[in-house]
C-alpha cells in the first residue's frame, strides 16, 4: 500500500476517528485505527465494540491496500508534522513509513485480520439541526449520571415522537429535558415513539464534533443485544452500541403549569452563586430565600468562614426558602442560556416531602424546549 494525501485533512481525520477511543483499552488490538486505500480514496475507522467513528478523504493511492495502525499515536505525530504533503506506505517488514518533508517516521502495524468489523448501519433514519442538536445535547448530558453502578443512568434518552426529538438526562437528583424539531425522514412519525438509550460520553463527542455540519441523519439500527445509533454528516459517520436497560419514567415528574415562581437574571445569579459557595464545604447545600425584595443566599464552611448576597428577582407567590446544590444550580443557569432565568416552585402531595424546583429559560409567547428540574437539599439549621 502507498499513498500520498494533504497533510491537515489526514490529520483533521485521524483525530475525529481516535477521539472516540478510550484512553485506556483491554485489548490492544483496539487502540488502533484502520486507514483503507482504495480508488476512490482513504477510508479511516476506529471501533471499540461500543463506539466507533468512520471518515472518508481524498488522496492519491499508487497502491490500494489496508492497514491498522496505533490512533493515538498516529494522531500525536500528523498533528505535529510539517506543513508539506504526506505520503504513507508499507515496508518490507509488514510496518509502515510515513514522509512528510525532512521528517520520516516508521512505525509497526497491527494484524488487520485481527480487527473487529466495523458496525454497518441501515436502519430507519431522520434529519436534525446540528446547531440545535449540539446545543440540546450540551443542555442535557452533563445531568446524565457519571456512576457506572447503574448504567441506564449513564445515557441520554433520546426519544422521537412525530417532528419533535426530546433529549432526557437524569443522575436521580436532577431532571434536564430539551425537544428539538426533527425530519422523520424514513421513520415512520406513527403514535408509537422510537428510542435511543445513547451513552452520555459518546453523545457529547458527536455534539462537538457536529455542532457546524448543516444537518445530521441520525439512524436506529440492530436488534437485541447490538441495538445501535448512528450519526451521519458529510464524509463522517459516529456509531454507539446503545445502553440496555429501562431508562426511568422522569418525564412524569415535570409539573403542568404553577403560578408559584421567581424570575432573576441568569448571569447576576450564577455569578452571586459562584461567590458566597466559595466559602461551603464540599456537597453542602446554598440556602436561597426568595421574597419580594428579591433572592438572598447565605454560607456556613469551615474555619467560621460566611458568606451572603442578594440579586434582584421578581417573586409570584409566597416566600420560600430552601437549600440547592451550587454546581448542579450553575451548570443549570449555564445550559438556560436566556437573559433571565425562571425558577419555579414545585408542590408535592406529600407535606412533608421537599418538592423540586423547575428551572426554564424566561421567554414570552413561546413553549420551553429546554426544562430542569432539580430536588433540594434539607437544611440542617
Amino acid at each position: 500500500m502507498k499513498f500520498h494525501v494533504n497533510r491537515d485533512v489526514f490529520s483533521e481525520a485521524v483525530s475525529f476517528v481516535v477521539k472516540l477511543l478510550p484512553q485506556r483499552n483491554p485489548q490492544p488490538i483496539l487502540a488502533g485505527v484502520l486507514i483503507e486505500a482504495s480508488e476512490s480514496g482513504l477510508s479511516l475507522a476506529a471501533f471499540d465494540y461500543e463506539a466507533s467513528a468512520r471518515t472518508t478523504i481524498e488522496a492519491t493511492v499508487d497502491a490500494p491496500g489496508t492497514i491498522l495502525v496505533h490512533g493515538r499515536l498516529l494522531s500525536d505525530i500528523a498533528s505535529r508534522l510539517p506543513n508539506a504533503p504526506i505520503q504513507i506506505e508499507q515496508d518490507d517488514e509488514n510496518g509502515i513509513v510515513l514522509t512528510c518533508g525532512s521528517a520520516r517516521f516508521t512505525l509497526a502495524s497491527m494484524p488487520v485480520q485481527e480487527y473487529p468489523a466495523i458496525p454497518e448501519v441501515t436502519g430507519d433514519a431522520g434529519l436534525v439541526p446540528a446547531e440545535d442538536f449540539a446545543t440540546a445535547i450540551a443542555q442535557v448530558a452533563f445531568a446524565a449520571s457519571r456512576d457506572d453502578v447503574t448504567p441506564v443512568l449513564t445515557g441520554v434518552q433520546l426519544e422521537v415522537s412525530g417532528n419533535d426529538l426530546s433529549l432526557v438526562a437524569t443522575d436521580r437528583y436532577r431532571v434536564a429535558l430539551r425537544e428539538i424539531p426533527w425530519d422523520s425522514g424514513t421513520v415512520a412519525s406513527g403514535e408509537e415513539a422510537t428510542t435511543a438509550l445513547v451513552p452520555a460520553r459518546t453523545l457529547t463527542e458527536v455534539g462537538k464534533t457536529f455542532a457546524h455540519s448543516g444537518d445530521i441523519q441520525v439512524a436506529f439500527s440492530g436488534s437485541g443485544d447490538r441495538e445501535i445509533i448512528a450519526f451521519t454528516s458529510g464524509n463522517k459517520t459516529v456509531t454507539s452500541l446503545l445502553i440496555k436497560g429501562n431508562f426511568p419514567p422522569v418525564r412524569r415528574l415535570f409539573p403542568e403549569q404553577t403560578d408559584h415562581y421567581a424570575v432573576v437574571n441568569t448571569a447576576d445569579l450564577a455569578e452571586a452563586v459562584r461567590r458566597v459557595a466559595l466559602v461551603l464545604d464540599r456537597s453542602a447545600p446554598l440556602r436561597f430565600t426568595f421574597t419580594a425584595e428579591g433572592v438572598s443566599m447565605d454560607a456556613s464552611g469551615t474555619e467560621q468562614a460566611r458568606a451572603t448576597e442578594s440579586v434582584d428577582a421578581t417573586l409570584t407567590g409566597e416566600e420560600v426558602t430552601l437549600g440547592l446544590n451550587p454546581q448542579y444550580l450553575l451548570e443549570a443557569l449555564g445550559a438556560v442560556r436566556s437573559e433571565f432565568a425562571r425558577i419555579t416552585f414545585t408542590s408535592a402531595e406529600n407535606a412533608n416531602k421537599l418538592s423540586p424546583v423547575l428551572i426554564t429559560p424566561q421567554t414570552s409567547g413561546t413553549p420551553e424546549s429546554f426544562k430542569y428540574l432539580l430536588q433540594p437539599n434539607l437544611l440542617l439549621r
